[in-house]
């Protein structure tokens, strides 16, 4: 079966990874323009990119699959690529663009995607941030039929996994990576005998996961210390929730729930074993934070640079 892929970040690559080392011809590989990085903002190939050149797949970067979009030459060369290799089935991880029904249409086997959610809990672009952030019991991987709405087709497999009290969005990332490169390759061989079952999402349950603004990652100390410990690892590695002291902007990375009261940001405590701020209803210790320009340290070590004492006032932010 010829299988054509879609996606661009890790999470992708560690799909087409498991789709190629199955045995499965691949080709082409789709994936969104090279993007400047790092401090020199040198332009850097996406991960599925990276690992399509390795092993000597076909890549095509459209920056628009619409033929009547911003961009029509790229989404013309690009149907031209796919029309040419002809594929049974398109996967498609965390693509990151919009799919025109001529793509939906073009393959025999139509367009799997892997859904980083157990549907139709967070439909969208963040799932996993926000199944954390929501404080979500458990969350799982989707192998759904596409179609063209957002996140709305027909469900093909479905394996839920447990979200750990420490999980922040890297750790139960890389979790759900593998277990999505597991699915579609078991969705491929069903495919491959026509052995997949289509079923209806549900209608009931339907929430959105939006995509992150750096916007949110800044602290409100005004609300629960138990929504903030979840916001702060709903949003490592990125955006990295933070708040400012004196102008100065701090990474907060990781906290606990722990008692005290007093006006939201104040410092209560602060001792190696953590930093305890006032909350809108509890408090929490902070455990791991960053200056701007260093990098992430233990509590203890950030008080060695960077001393402070209690009755000193984190600033809230502004709704």
């Amino acid at each position: 079966m010829k299988v054509a892929f879609a996606g661009t970040p890790d999470f992708a690559r560690v799909a087409l990874a498991r789709v190629h080392a199955a045995g499965f011809a691949i080709g082409p590989v789709l994936s969104q323009p090279d993007r400047p990085a790092g401090r020199g903002l040198k332009l850097q190939a996406s991960p599925v990119k990276a690992f399509a050149l390795e092993h000597g797949l076909v890549v095509a970067q459209p920056r628009s699959l619409r033929l009547d979009g911003k961009f029509p030459d790229d989404a013309v060369a690009a149907r031209a690529v796919l029309q040419a290799a002809r594929p049974d089935v398109l996967v498609v991880a965390a693509y990151g663009l919009i799919l025109p029904q001529w793509v939906l249409d073009l393959p025999r086997l139509g367009c799997l995607n892997i859904h980083a959610s157990l549907l139709p809990r967070w439909r969208g672009a963040a799932p996993i941030h926000r199944a954390i952030e929501a404080g979500d019991a458990r969350t799982g991987i989707t192998i759904m039929q596409m179609d063209a709405g957002l996140d709305t087709g027909d469900m093909l497999l479905v394996e839920p996994v447990a979200i750990a009290p420490d999980d922040s969005t890297a750790s139960l990332h890389d979790r759900l990576a593998a277990l999505g490169g597991r699915l579609i390759v078991e969705a491929l061989e069903l495919a491959a005998c026509g052995g997949l079952a289509p079923r209806p999402q549900p209608t009931e349950g339907i929430s959105y996961a939006h995509k992150i603004d750096k916007a949110q990652a800044a602290i409100d100390w005004r609300d629960s210390a138990a929504a903030i410990e979840r916001r702060l690892r709903a949003f490592d590695p990125f955006p990295g929730a933070s708040t400012q002291l004196d102008g100065e902007a701090i990474k907060c990375w990781r906290g606990e729930v722990a008692a005290g009261r007093g006006a939201p940001g104040e410092l209560l405590a602060v001792g190696e074993a953590g930093i305890t701020v006032a909350c809108g209803d509890g408090a929490l210790r902070l455990t791991e934070l960053q200056r701007a320009g260093g990098r992430r340290l233990s509590a203890a070590q950030f008080l060695h640079g960077m001393p402070l004492a209690a009755g000193r006032v984190f600033a809230a932010a502004r709704r």
